[in-house]
């Protein structure tokens, strides 16, 4: 094995029958798994206490230590360990109450090395997964504090090392991306990197007030100004002096907006509705927009002038389709923030819910993944999070009736196959669980998945 070869994981194999442990190390070391063996219950009980393996493989029946004993010492150990059961037939009833008491699953003997290449596999990535939640669990705990961003996106990453570059530099800032991609969070990330962080953040959405009432919001108005203006008041520009004001969805400005705005950012300056006395200010003016400015200003939707101004410097938010690495830390995120929120004690979201977040699109960016969660607390029922706690809408695609787009349709006997091995999933691989849900006998079961082979 050269030294570029990128190992599967780390393997370890307990059998009192020398012979079946030499044929298996033999085997999953041709596949570029790291292999340990050992031919005795104490021995493999040993090897756990100098070294972390990813997976075990025990004989159930052995002397001194069985496979049960093994199973105990690895669950103490590291209860993120798979243990896989390798059992003769007249002890099935041994190896099913082994599955009960938390092994991953087990073969009986004699068996297909190719059946229990399978099940490795599968162990292998189920607990790949868990320790990535669990390191993305610890990394979010860090990244938690202040105003930082939850990310490990090398693009997302590059972005903020930006915004903390400009921050310093007070110039405007326009931010660039789909509804739900975290624009204001960025902007309120750019502000607390500033000089300005002891002054206010203020957020205005320009889409969602009439031209009237976003001119009054802004600006303020002095007594009388209109009807109704009993006594004078600050618009948010000055309300946000010493700091930063977050203009967002700025394309939704009307034009005569977008030229009084221009003037308060050229002239340092505001004049309240009803008033003749400039009043100067001092604000940073971060602006974002779901839409292409450029666009907007060639067809005069947009002030080119305004645009420039605003333009300094520009961030673009990529879509959570296109930074998948932060999904599944996105979704810790959130799952504390409910659980905190609702007095829940969810802790934790399970390998098959996370594969099914992992590989939805988010239409709805990162706000659509939080509202998931959200769902998911809510409907949780224990300390986990499950499939069943997410909208049918998801869970379907994990059956995959089409994963790939341009496929020809599955026939029924793919469909079936890919529906047994979804639920043998869902069951962690437990064949009897698994034949209860799809409600056939073991024996039926067996022979499906035999005839798919």
């Amino acid at each position: 094995m050269n030294s570029t070869t990128a190992y599967k994981g780390k393997l370890l194999i307990i059998d009192d029958e020398v012979v079946a442990v030499e044929n298996l190390a033999h085997a999953f070391r041709k596949s570029d798994y790291i292999v340990t063996t050992r031919t005795t219950g104490p021995g493999g009980i040993e090897a756990l206490e100098n070294e972390q393996f990813d997976v075990i493989i025990t004989d159930l029946r052995m002397e001194r230590a069985d496979g049960m004993a093994v199973l105990k010492h690895a669950q103490e150990k590291d209860p993120d360990t798979a243990v896989i059961m390798i059992t003769g037939y007249a002890t099935i009833d041994s190896a099913i109450e082994a599955t009960k008491a938390g092994a991953y699953h087990y073969i009986a003997k004699p068996f297909r090395l190719e059946e229990v290449r399978k099940v490795v596999a599968n162990a292998m990535e189920r607990v790949h997964l868990v320790r990535e939640n669990h390191a993305l669990r610890s990394l979010m705990d860090k990244q938690q504090s202040g105003q930082n961003i939850i990310t490990q996106d090398t693009a997302m990453q590059r972005i903020l090392d930006t915004a903390r570059q400009v921050a310093v530099a007070d110039c405007n800032v326009l931010i660039i991306g789909e509804s739900g991609t975290g624009k204001e969070l960025v902007a309120r990330y750019t502000h607390s990197h500033s000089d300005r962080t002891d002054g206010p953040f203020i957020a205005v959405n320009c889409g969602a007030l009439q031209e009237e009432l976003l001119a009054n919001e802004l600006f303020g108005h002095e007594k009388g100004a209109y009807t109704g203006a009993l006594e004078a008041r600050k618009g948010l520009i000055e309300a946000a002096e010493g700091g930063t004001l977050f203009l967002d969805e700025i394309a939704e400005m009307s034009l005569a907006m977008q030229v009084k705005l221009l003037r308060v950012i050229q002239e340092h300056e505001v004049q309240r509705l009803g008033s003749t006395r400039p009043i100067p200010i001092n604000v940073r003016f971060i602006a974002a927009t779901n839409r292409d400015l450029k666009n907007s200003v060639a067809s005069g939707r947009f002030r080119q002038d305004l645009y420039f101004r605003l333009d300094v410097v520009t961030l673009n938010i990529p879509p959570l389709s296109e930074r998948r690495d932060d999904i599944p830390l996105l979704a810790y995120f959130f799952l504390k923030k409910y659980s905190h929120r609702n007095n829940r004690q969810v802790e934790d979201i399970s390998p098959e819910a996370m594969e099914i977040l992992c590989d939805y699109d988010y239409p709805g960016n990162v706000r659509e993944l939080e509202n998931l969660i959200e769902r998911g607390v809510a409907l949780a029922d224990d300390k986990h999070l499950l499939p069943k706690h997410l909208p049918p809408t998801l869970t379907e695609r994990s059956i995959q009736i089409i994963r790939n787009k341009g496929q020809r349709l599955p026939t029924l006997e793919q469909q079936q196959n890919q529906y047994i091995q979804w639920v043998l999933d869902q069951t962690g691989g437990n064949r009897t669980k698994a034949a209860e849900v799809l409600g056939i006998g073991r024996a039926s079961l067996w022979r499906k998945l035999k005839e798919n082979k």
